[in-house]
């Protein structure tokens, strides 16, 4: 970096999560574009973060050619440390919040929200429950790093997992991610599909360890503790990899703000069953089926993602045509490149204003 930054993007939960990769996506796009410091913790394949105090620091004073800093800021405590620096520090600053959820913010998140200087939606959704929204920018998929297979059966190979092909479903291990529901949708299927593996790519948190154990206990009733596994949480620089070995993703969490891993799994070349919430009906479903990516179901309903994941995986022509579909979806509505620009414009319309 040549001169101070201009913009700070912070990243303070040191855990790897959908916020973090759509931060890491959007700010290697950004580098090119802008000064911007990643705050906080590292994200893979972005410039190494500056810590909160330098962030402080070099806060203090206006970057050359513009009249203030701009905090980028996408949880609680982002935005508490930068309303700091800004109303109690007076340093020149402005913030901008990215609001992904789909739900009504509890008090505290929206005293804090109410205090942004401008505020991004990641859909219509999710604008009716902020104030402030300035834009409504969806997320995007490096397309870059996640891109389809040539090979898909000597990718899976290579991971030493059992079968011919994986089918994956990625987040935390928690009720609200549907995991349990994942668990008994790939108990329905498996004995149909024998050449597959479910595997379940996320980190468990201590408190959900016992929700594990449980699930554990329910696959080993079934007979298939060799065909469902827990492969705990995945290096990002790792995924890509994986999702190219796999010809499914299925996600039915009970609730999800916008749901990142679907699409990246879209850029893949995997079709997508999923479950209806967050923003996956959005870039699932077409009108008519020709043109769909896959399947949405209503959220609880395990045995429907079970009857569409065999009719997906025991055709052929249908997967292909779903995973074209996927393709050609993400490639035209949801590259990151789209979503940085976008950003970038936030920015500048900001500083325009003084």
């Amino acid at each position: 970096m040549n001169s101070k930054p201009a913009v700070f993007i912070t990243n303070f939960n040191p855990r790897l999560t959908g916020v973090s990769s759509t931060i890491a996506s959007v700010l290697k796009v950004q580098k090119n574009q802008l000064e911007v410091s990643l705050v906080g913790n590292p994200l893979y394949g972005c410039p190494s973060p500056i810590k909160k105090r330098d962030a402080l620091r070099l806060s203090k004073t206006r970057p050359e050619n513009k009249p203030f800093n701009i905090w980028h800021v996408r949880r609680n405590s982002e935005m508490q440390l930068a309303i700091v620096a800004r109303d109690i520090l007076r340093y020149p600053i402005k913030i901008v919040f990215t609001s992904a959820a789909q739900r009504r913010h509890s008090a505290w998140p929206r005293w804090l929200i109410s205090k942004m200087d401008a505020v991004i939606a990641t859909s219509e959704e999710a604008e009716s429950y902020v104030s402030n929204v300035v834009s409504v920018i969806p997320h995007g998929i490096d397309l870059e790093r996640f891109t389809p297979s040539k090979n898909q059966k000597t990718i899976w190979s290579k991971t030493g997992l059992p079968g011919e092909y994986g089918i994956i479903n990625v987040g935390r291990i928690r009720p609200e991610k549907g995991t349990d529901l994942f668990v008994e949708a790939m108990i329905e299927a498996l004995p149909k599909l024998p050449k597959a593996t479910a595997i379940i790519a996320g980190a468990t948190k201590q408190k959900y360890i016992p929700f594990k154990k449980r699930l554990e206990a329910r696959i080993k009733q079934a007979g298939l503790t060799k065909r469902i596994l827990f492969l705990g949480e995945i290096p990002s620089q790792e995924l890509p990899a994986l999702l190219r070995g796999c010809r499914a993703l299925v996600a039915l969490p009970r609730y999800e703000g916008y749901g990142l891993t679907p699409l990246e799994g879209m850029a893949c070349g995997l079709p997508v069953i999923a479950s209806d919430t967050g923003y996956f009906s959005e870039f699932i479903v077409a009108r008519d089926e020709e043109n769909s990516c896959g399947k949405i179901i209503p959220v609880e309903e395990y045995k429907p993602a079970s009857k569409e994941l065999i009719k997906l995986l025991s055709n052929e022509e249908r997967f292909q045509k779903f995973s074209k579909n996927a393709l050609i979806q993400v490639a035209k509505n949801y590259s990151v490149f789209t979503e940085a620009i976008a950003i970038i414009k936030v920015y500048e319309e900001l500083w325009s204003q003084k």
